[in-house]
């Protein structure tokens, strides 16, 4: 791993950085990390987080924790100061540096929480960079708890070793949702009814490097005039997920694995 401290000129250890432990404990944080390349002095974790170090895994000064904040990488930190149920940490070396996501919209119909719980979890470890329910005719959960959502995926985030989270949108009718989509977004439209079989060979027909956004309904399925809506779009693409009726949340799984293996960062899949 290179010297990610070598053009630091602040004062602080231009050694290299230190061997990553995968068995620290990471944590999101909402603070910055560095400037450039140097570290920020400290960093005050919020109350659950400090009760979580000090009294679940019961670490004390000088433990090692991974940091990231989705925009300075991965850091090393140690723990200088616990007092009054609040950690303090000092970061000392960059790890890995930053990584974004692809640029991978996921849209798709709220379901009942512990499933949508699992979809969440499910989505942010397949990459994807928005999550954004919408409600169509046939969506049974119609209100959404995006703080739920968000620490759903924080918490797969901090433990699959994602350096970002993605963004969270509130919840939004089918029609305001696919007007948002920019032009050049291509759609990635989930239908049993797809003219071709096969998703890797509609997924092939797309152009490389073009921006996406996944869309899946409701176990109920479209609505005729829903169906319309979307085909009027242009840049669509419609697969099929295979001869069996999928569950909303394997669903999910299964169309972020054929993106990502096809035109996602998983690279391109060969004959």
């Amino acid at each position: 791993m290179p010297d990610l401290r070598q053009n630091d000129v602040s004062g602080h250890d231009a050694s290299p950085p230190r061997q990553r432990d995968r068995r620290a404990p990471r944590l999101f944080v909402s603070q910055s990390l560095a400037t450039g390349e140097t570290p920020v002095e400290t960093v005050t974790l919020e109350k659950q987080q400090s009760h979580y170090l000090t009294h679940v895994l019961r670490l004390g000064v000088g433990a090692r924790v991974l940091l990231f904040n989705g925009m300075d990488g991965e850091w090393s930190a140690r723990i200088v100061g616990a007092a009054r149920g609040v950690v303090t940490l000092a970061p000392d070396d960059r790890t890995r540096p930053q990584v974004f996501c692809p640029d991978l919209h996921y849209l798709f119909a709220p379901l009942k929480h512990a499933r949508l719980d699992y979809m969440v979890q499910k989505a942010v470890e397949m990459g994807v960079s928005r999550l954004a329910p919408v409600i169509t005719e046939r969506t049974e959960a119609r209100r959404v708890n995006l703080d739920r959502m968000r620490a759903n995926a924080v918490e797969a985030a901090e433990q699959c070793e994602l350096l970002a989270i993605p963004d969270i949108a509130s919840e939004e009718r089918l029609a305001a949702a696919l007007e948002r989509l920019e032009p050049a977004r291509a759609l990635i439209f989930c239908d049993e009814d797809a003219p071709c079989a096969n998703p890797v060979e509609a997924l092939r027909a797309l152009p490389a490097g073009q921006p996406l956004a996944l869309l899946i309904g409701p176990e109920g399925g479209f609505s005729d005039a829903e169906r319309a809506l979307i085909g009027r779009r242009s840049n669509v693409a419609r697969i099929s997920l295979g001869p069996r009726i999928l569950r909303a949340d394997t669903a999910a799984i299964a169309a972020l694995a054929v993106v990502q293996a096809t035109l996602g960062d998983w690279g391109q899949l060969t004959d």
